[in-house]
Formats: structure tokens, C-alpha cells, sequence
């Protein structure tokens, strides 16, 4: 099976100031083409075909959410996703309570990765892999331990440690030669498994605030010129209040992209829910005016299928041990 694409991945700032990206062309004896020197994401072509590249040529375009943590993979698959995300954002906001600036660690990820890919076993599941946890080798110790967790790929981002959200200010980049270097690491630790590697780089700083606006105003130009100008696959991502302005999958197809992800959707619905119902609650004492804000009892056990569970429980509690056995 394949190893890795050449994909591109958007991700812009999403505060103004921050949004100043200059597009730049690819840097010649670096990394492989289908790079930008500044901002987004490359990697290089494989030789056969993951779960994703089979998706991609069966749809045209993959739609991705973001997950968290296992309940809300298990959700993305009930709702009928052919894909998930795990987010180094949205599970560091949500395992420990902390932002995304570089406090969660591999290990950490592919613990969190082996109980959300559990609870969504019939779709494939990208993890961020963050900057692999140090060279090389900690990239290859990374990548094994996300495909031992039954992920099906993985980003491998350029940032210096302590990295931070691509929508942060004050990140930095390593060399581009030492980038291509763990990429290669993580290619000869996927071997032939079943593992989508993604590279991606956050070399696009801000510059100044009058870039900032001139570049949010031009921002849907610019992912017309991604498309137009890469080679390979080429992921989107839409975040909610980012500099980038929503589009549908049909849209971003038109553009030239071929995964969409909404990797923090997830995290930002169940922030504003679990916000406004536990505000009632602190207020009212009670919930019985907000129940339309809730999963009732029977929804919410039809989610986590507790009958099949039931059922499972009830086939084997036909069986009975003997008084020979117990003596």
C-alpha cells in the first residue's frame, strides 16, 4: 500500500494581524516539488493506494471533521463521515485543558488515537503528528506508535519546538533539508502499511498589518492560485472564525482540493453547548427549561449502542458453569 501523497494543506492564520502570508514559489533543492517555501503543506507521492487515496478517487473530494476524543469519533461515524481528525488543538484543549502550544506529546496523542480509532472502526482516522516529537528517530517511534493505535495517517509539520497552532503568532521553522530528513524517516517507518503521510509547513509569517488586511481581503484568490500552481493532492482547512472564508467541499473541488478539513467544528460545537447548558444550570439550578439543548436518555445510548451491547450481554449469559468446572 501507499505511504504518503503529495498533498498541500491551507491552513491560514485566523486573527488578522497574524493572517500576513505571502505566497512564495517552491525552493529548489529542498524538499521534493508540490512544496511551498512559505506556508501549507507537501509530501511526496507513493507507490500504491491507501484507504484515502481510494476515497479520494471514489468521491473526487473528502469532507473531514475533526474528533476529540472517542465519543465524538464515534458521532462523526454515526452521522455518516467517511473520515475523521484527530486534532492536536482540539485534543490538547480537551485532555488537558490547555492550549495548543506544544504541551501534548506524542505518546499522549497515540494513547488518545488507540481509544478514538476504537470507537470508529469503520472509518480511516488522521492524527496530528505535530513536528514527530524530535528527529528522526523520535519520528519514526511516533509513527509506529499511531499505526500500532490503528491511525491511518498522519501530519508532519516543519515548526521548531516548541511548536504552536498554525493560527499562532511567533512560530519558527526548521530547515527545509531537515523537514525532507524526518519526512524520509516517517516514509521507511510506514513501510507498507496502510498510512496516509502528509508533510506540512508553517513558513508563511505574518508581515505586517497592512498585508494582513490586503491578504484577508484576497484570501479566496489565493487558494484558486494553490490550486492552480501545485502538483498532488491538495487538503483545505475551514476553520470558524479563521481568515479563511468557508466553502463547501463542491466549492473547494472546483479549486483544486481534494480533502476538506473541519478539524475544530467538533470542539467549538460542544464548548458553546456545554457553556450555555451549565450557565442555565448555575442560574436556574435546573435544567428542565433547557432540555431542547440536550441528548435525551434514549438518543444519547443509541449513540454508544447500548443494545447491540444488551444483546451481546444477553447471547452469553445463556451459558452456565458447571458445579464440575467450580469444584
Amino acid at each position: 500500500m501507499a505511504t504518503s501523497m503529495a498533498m498541500l494543506t491551507v491552513n491560514p492564520c485566523a486573527a488578522g494581524a497574524a493572517a500576513g502570508r505571502r505566497l512564495q514559489g517552491c525552493r529548489r533543492g529542498s524538499l521534493p516539488p508540490a512544496t511551498f517555501r512559505r506556508g501549507a503543506v507537501k509530501a511526496e507521492a507513493g507507490s500504491g493506494r491507501t484507504r484515502f487515496h481510494k476515497a479520494i478517487e471514489k468521491d473526487g473530494i473528502v469532507l473531514m471533521p475533526g474528533c476529540f476524543d472517542a465519543l465524538s469519533a464515534a458521532i462523526i461515524q454515526k452521522t455518516g463521515f467517511s473520515a475523521a481528525f484527530i486534532s492536536g488543538y482540539a485534543l490538547s484543549a480537551a485532555s488537558l485543558g490547555l492550549p495548543d502550544i506544544g504541551l501534548l506529546t506524542p505518546p499522549e496523542m497515540a494513547e488518545s488515537a488507540r481509544f478514538i480509532c476504537a470507537a470508529a472502526p469503520g472509518i480511516p482516522i488522521i492524527a496530528d503528528a505535530d513536528t514527530g516529537g524530535g528527529n528522526a528517530l523520535n519520528v519514526q517511534r511516533t509513527v509506529k506508535d499511531l499505526i500500532a493505535a490503528g491511525v491511518a495517517g498522519c501530519f508532519l509539520e516543519d515548526q521548531a519546538w516548541p511548536k504552536k497552532c498554525g493560527h499562532m503568532r511567533g512560530k519558527s521553522v526548521i530547515p527545509a533539508e531537515e523537514h525532507a530528513a524526518k519526512i524520509a524517516a516517517a516514509r521507511d517507518a510506514i513501510g507498507d502499511a496502510d498510512f496516509f503521510l502528509i508533510a506540512r509547513t508553517d513558513a508563511r509569517g505574518p508581515n505586517g498589518l497592512d498585508d494582513a488586511i490586503d491578504r484577508a481581503n484576497l484570501n479566496e484568490e489565493e487558494l484558486r492560485e494553490i490550486g492552480r500552481r501545485t502538483k498532488g493532492l491538495r487538503v483545505s482547512n475551514m476553520i470558524e472564525g479563521g481568515i479563511t472564508p468557508l466553502r463547501t467541499p463542491q466549492e473547494l473541488q472546483a479549486m483544486g482540493f481534494h480533502i476538506v478539513e473541519h478539524c475544530l467544528t467538533t470542539l467549538y460545537a460542544a464548548t458553546r453547548g456545554m457553556t450555555e447548558v451549565l450557565r442555565i444550570l448555575k442560574e436556574a439550578g435546573t435544567t428542565r427549561e433547557a432540555l431542547h439543548k440536550l441528548a435525551t436518555f434514549e438518543e444519547f445510548n443509541q449513540m454508544i449502542d447500548l443494545d447491540s451491547w444488551n444483546e451481546i450481554e444477553a447471547r452469553f449469559s445463556k451459558y452456565k458453569v458447571s458445579e464440575k468446572v467450580l469444584a
